[in-house]
Formats: structure tokens, sequence, C-alpha cells
């Protein structure tokens, strides 16, 4: 049986690796807890943001709806306008947010505006896409399958996120989808998309 020497380094590995942990640990909890501050404080202005835009739809009886629900962070004194986001909501724990189009002339159902963050190299990053049904196929094992494709709208890391940057983008979209709806005319808005944004992945619903 190997027996280590009496006060040799090998009594105290465990101790050293202990403490290097602990201060891993503290670190990361430490970076956790500003980063779901940041995400948290980032959320509170982008749910704003989508529900000021589902109501302002909503005005011209063009109905949306949101993700996550309103009813989770939201409070009102008159609905739907009179309102004011929740204070014990945990806007640092959503990943997602986005606005749905109900609308079901044009084959506009199901065209939504998603937000949702990811990790790329340790690195979080907010990405911005509009999603649309481009039709219909049949599969033979799973029958008809609604086909979406994407733009990709606004892509950054959460550390280098610039608002300012991002509601530019943000109001020219929202200023060709409204102005596709007042004209009765979803190809005009697609062809806007195409022009000015890099196309992402297609998929099926």
């Amino acid at each position: 049986m190997f027996m280590a020497a009496k006060g040799s380094k090998n009594d105290d590995w465990f101790d050293n690796l202990d403490k290097e942990l602990d201060k891993k640990t503290a670190q990361a909890q430490k970076n956790s807890g500003a980063d779901s501050t940041q995400k948290s404080d980032i959320n509170s202005v982008l749910i704003s943001d989508f529900w000021k835009i589902l109501l302002r739809f909503d005005k011209i009886n063009i109905h949306f709806s949101i993700e996550p629900n309103h009813t989770q962070f939201a409070q009102f004194e008159k609905y739907p306008y009179e309102w004011t986001l929740k204070d014990n909501y945990d806007f640092g724990g959503i990943n997602q947010i986005q606005i749905v189009d109900k609308t079901r002339e044009q084959g506009r159902v199901g065209d939504s505006l998603r937000l949702r963050y990811y990790n790329e190299e340790d690195t979080q990053h907010l990405r911005m896409t509009f999603e649309y049904c481009e039709g219909e196929h049949y599969y033979k094992y799973s029958g008809w399958k609604r086909i979406f494709g994407q733009y990709i709208l606004f892509d950054k890391p959460v550390k280098k996120l610039d608002m300012d940057q991002f509601h530019t983008v943000l109001a020219e979209v929202v200023r060709n989808w409204y102005e596709s709806h007042l004209k009765h005319n979803r190809e005009t808005f697609l062809e806007y998309l195409e022009k000015t944004f890099e196309k992402g992945e297609t998929y099926t619903q």
C-alpha cells in the first residue's frame, strides 16, 4: 500500500484546491450577479418596448400576442393602456421576448418579432429576428408543416449593447411593418427585410 510521507505536500493538496475553488465560486457568483442585474435592466426596457409596439398596432385593430404574457410582467390601472411594470417580477430570468401577429389575411398569422439570448464562447449575446411563414409543405411521416424563415435584425454581445443603436433598428422595422398593415400589403414589408437584413435559418412548425 502506498502511503504519503508525513508532512509532504500530498497532505494539503485538497485544502489548497478547496481554497482555489472557493475563490472561483465567489468570483463566478459575483459575475453572475452583475450579469443578472444588467440583464434585468435590459429586459425591463425590452418588454416595455414590445408592449408599447403591441398597443400601437392595437389602435388600428391589428392584434398581437406577447411572450411572456402581459399578466406576468405588468399591472394595470386601466387595461390595456394604463400600466406599470411589476416590482416583483424576475426580469433577469427572461431569455426570450416576442410579439406575434394574429392577422389571418395575407398569411401574416405567426409573423413575429423575437428577442432571445444565447451564449457563444462564454459570451452572452442578444439577437433580434423577424420570423415569418413562407408557406406549407407536406411531409410523408408528419403531415403538413408550416415553413418559417427569419431575418436577423440585430445581434450583439450583451456587454457591448448600445440601446440607441438597437432602438434605431427597432423603430425602422416597426415603421415598415406598421405601414404594410395600413396598405394591406405584407409583401412590401418582406421585400424591405430582404433588402436590409441578413437571412437567417429556415425551420418547420
